[in-house]
């Protein structure tokens, strides 16, 4: 499974519905993680870090509409986008669906593609570089698609694991990253690799972007590990 895969966590107490969500987004090459109740969703979210949450609103015990709340309320998770599900019809359950933060809101029957479609709309904004979006940052351009990266007009070689670093990094220009955060990003949860490899993977994106002249870009935080910018 590839690192840089944005993953969907689906949230459904429905066992027929959730097998159907998940195969149809591991279809569409996303990687998927399941949860169907409200507290084993908000424990998944702590260890996987998700990218999209595709969430039913309607499950015993914790709600999804709950859920929602307590994530949308925390820093670390505010900014990971929620696609509520609900057989929910009536304006005002949307508005309050919407109000508690989801970021969208689909009733059941739906029709999958458009949900597909949906997510994609959720992700260009927090993972462009995940569907084909070309990424700009000072005089860089990475082009996923084709994966080629420019600076000032002039093509750049990069290795496949500095394109993904230097895509985590144009996601997000400022974001200080951890070492930790960029293993998971970059190099994938199932892979072990030691934290002092980001740092050797680090200065060759460093030597890569700056071949053929120009500023280093990347910065070291002290204690806290790089940004872009």
């Amino acid at each position: 499974m590839s690192a840089d895969q944005p993953t969907v966590l689906v949230v459904e107490d429905e066992l027929a519905q959730r097998e159907v969500l998940a195969y149809n987004l591991e279809a569409e090459g996303f990687r998927v993680s399941k949860a169907d109740n409200g507290d084993e969703a908000l424990l998944l979210v702590d260890e996987d870090s998700p990218d999209i949450i595709v969430l039913d609103w309607m499950m015993p015990n914790l709600s999804g509409i709950e859920v929602c709340r307590r994530l949308k309320t925390r820093p670390d998770t505010r900014s990971i986008p929620i696609i509520m599900l609900s057989a929910r019809s009536e304006e005002v359950d949307k508005v309050r669906g919407l109000e508690t933060g989801a970021d969208d809101y689909v009733v059941k029957p739906y029709s999958v593609v458009e949900l597909m479609a949906r997510v994609r709309t959720q992700l260009r904004r927090v993972r462009p570089a995940t569907v084909g979006i070309k990424l700009e940052f000072a005089d860089i351009i990475l082009d996923s698609e084709t994966h080629k990266v420019s600076r000032n007009s002039k093509p750049l070689k990069l290795g496949p694991t500095e394109f993904r670093l230097l895509s985590t990094f144009m996601e997000k220009p400022g974001r200080v990253w951890s070492r930790e955060q960029l293993l998971d990003r970059v190099w994938g949860r199932d892979i072990y690799v030691d934290t002092r490899t980001v740092d050797v993977h680090i200065g060759r994106l460093r030597k890569a972007l700056t071949q053929h002249g120009g500023e280093d870009l990347v910065r070291t935080v002290r204690g806290a590990g790089y940004a872009l910018g």
